[in-house]
């Protein structure tokens, strides 16, 4: 990988790491749904834009408005009911151990992929998967302590993002990146906006929660899905997937210098067979189509 590259994948590593403990300092003064519409709407003021300017405005409104729609279920799917999710898990799970369980992710990418036919399931690649989900098996045992809904929340939230994907794939394929990226972000802002104003405070909260709000939406989530469309475009999917395992590092550095939260050794073996998991799983076996005669 160029090192341009990989130094925009340790950013875009570092930000979404970031975005954990904005969300948990948020979670002190705002309600969840009033964080993740706040979040979709900084992002939306920041990638409107950006957009017009790269591929012009009249490019822009035609393709948002060609795919409204899609486009509106990609964004509940990909980024409303995630970020609504995660908000509301953060009450009772630290930043850094919610992070390691979003870390499941590719896990549910594969068995996605399996499930809709697209690949096979090898004996190596079964074992890398069931090790993975033992992994998380192991992390919602061992860390729960009366919060089995937030880590459960957290784990379904893993399963949205490859399934937006799946999703993408098959419907989205005219759509361009950034008419996608922003249109989505747009559309779920819209879609989830009554009740996120509804949850917002009657008065204004303190200086942390609101400059984690700030940095949250627009660099965390706008200036962050630009990175990352500029990393996909530049290296491919299969490199930039490698932020998946580099969020978790930061999240729990950020949880532990920031927020003083500890971490135990199960987390780091949960951690572990997940990401083994992931490294023996995504071995590709693709399908065999029979030739016609």
């Amino acid at each position: 990988m160029p090192r341009r590259y990989a130094l925009m994948l340790l950013l875009l590593s570092a930000i979404w790491g970031a975005s954990f403990l904005f969300i948990k300092v948020g979670d002190r003064e705002l309600h969840p749904m009033a964080i993740a519409w706040l979040r979709l709407a900084l992002a939306t003021v920041v990638l409107i834009p950006v957009s017009a300017v790269v591929i012009g405005p009249a490019r822009l409104i035609a393709g948002v408005r060609s795919a409204w729609l899609r486009l509106a279920m990609m964004g509940l799917i990909n980024s409303a009911f995630p970020f609504a999710l995660l908000s509301w898990a953060e009450l009772k799970l630290d930043s850094g151990l919610t992070a390691i369980f979003q870390a499941a992710a590719p896990l549910f990418s594969i068995a996605l992929t399996v499930l809709v036919g697209q690949e096979i399931v090898t004996g190596r690649r079964a074992f890398g998967i069931f090790g993975g989900f033992l992994g998380v098996a192991l992390l919602v045992g061992a860390h729960v302590h009366g919060s089995l809904w937030s880590a459960l929340a957290v784990v379904f939230s893993g399963l949205l993002y490859p399934g937006a994907g799946v999703y993408g794939q098959r419907s989205m394929k005219d759509v361009e990146p950034l008419v996608l990226a922003t249109g989505s972000m747009c559309t779920a802002a819209l879609l989830i906006a009554p009740l996120g104003v509804a949850a917002l405070p009657s008065s204004m909260p303190g200086w942390k929660v609101t400059a984690s709000m700030a940095t949250l939406g627009i660099i965390g989530t706008g200036f962050a899905y630009i990175l990352y469309f500029a990393i996909l475009r530049g290296v491919g999917a299969s490199r930039a997937i490698l932020v998946t395992y580099l969020v978790p590092a930061f999240a729990v550095s950020y949880g532990v210098l920031v927020l003083h939260e500890k971490i135990r050794v199960s987390a780091i073996a949960g951690l572990a067979l997940i990401f083994g998991g992931v490294a023996v799983g995504s071995r590709r076996t693709p399908v065999r189509r029979a030739e016609s005669p």
